[in-house]
């Protein structure tokens, strides 16, 4: 999914980004979270200010396990856009199907409701400050078979939610849509994650004003 025109927006606002593109559908989520982050830590060194990550539908679980990682010593917020925080009821469905196995890979096998000790030990509590924005509407009629209401296409509002989350908030859109712009062909929805740092406040993405909620949160205490 490209986060180009977010990317913009964010740059515009004063932030310096990186726009992350990863191989989703080669790897599982812990090889991911190591092919990411030297990216992030040159990123991290180079920037004043907290970082910020934002994350779509996999992007998400994957800045989850990076954190439980590789936790910056500036960690500021992080924003997750249509994350299957408990999984979604069509990769419990479909990760044993051919099709579904290649498009999505190993870490197709990991977005699943089911989870085995060893995937569930990659998603430790969180302590940071998390906003969710969730879509329930769907362009996909095929998955209104195996999503409970409401839901975006791939994974269902209630499944996007997360204990210890600071906001949660829910659009009328699909998890296509949930990002300011459509995916190139031939691209993984899921191969997207963006950290932005050294601004106070992220901007509304294409006049929307989903963002203003998740950061008018209480401040992070400094680390003594």
């Amino acid at each position: 999914m490209s986060f180009r025109k977010m990317q913009a927006s964010l740059e515009a606002a004063g932030f310096a980004t990186l726009n992350i593109d990863y191989p989703s559908r080669r790897h599982a989520l812990e090889a991911l979270a190591e092919y990411i982050h030297p990216a992030v830590a040159l990123f991290s060194a180079g920037s004043e200010g907290q970082l910020h990550f934002v994350g779509h539908s996999m992007g998400g679980l994957l800045t989850r396990v990076y954190i439980s990682k590789y936790r910056p010593e500036r960690l500021g917020r992080v924003v997750m856009l249509g994350t299957p925080n408990g999984g979604s009821q069509i990769a419990d469905r479909l990760r044993n199907v051919a099709p579904y196995r290649a498009w999505f890979g190993p870490a197709g096998a990991q977005l699943g409701t089911r989870r085995d000790a060893a995937t569930s030990a990659l998603f430790p509590p969180v302590d940071f400050p998390v906003g969710i924005i969730a879509g329930n509407r769907s362009v996909d009629p095929v998955a209104s078979l195996f999503l409970p209401k409401p839901h975006d296409g791939r994974v269902s509002v209630a499944n996007t939610k997360l204990d210890g989350m600071a906001d949660h908030t829910v659009i009328g859109t699909s998890d296509v849509a949930l990002t300011p712009s459509s995916a190139p062909p031939g691209r993984s929805p899921c191969a997207r994650s963006t950290a932005a740092s050294r601004a106070r406040s992220l901007p509304a993405a294409d006049g929307a004003r989903c963002w203003d909620g998740f950061f008018r949160l209480p401040p992070i205490p400094a680390t003594p």
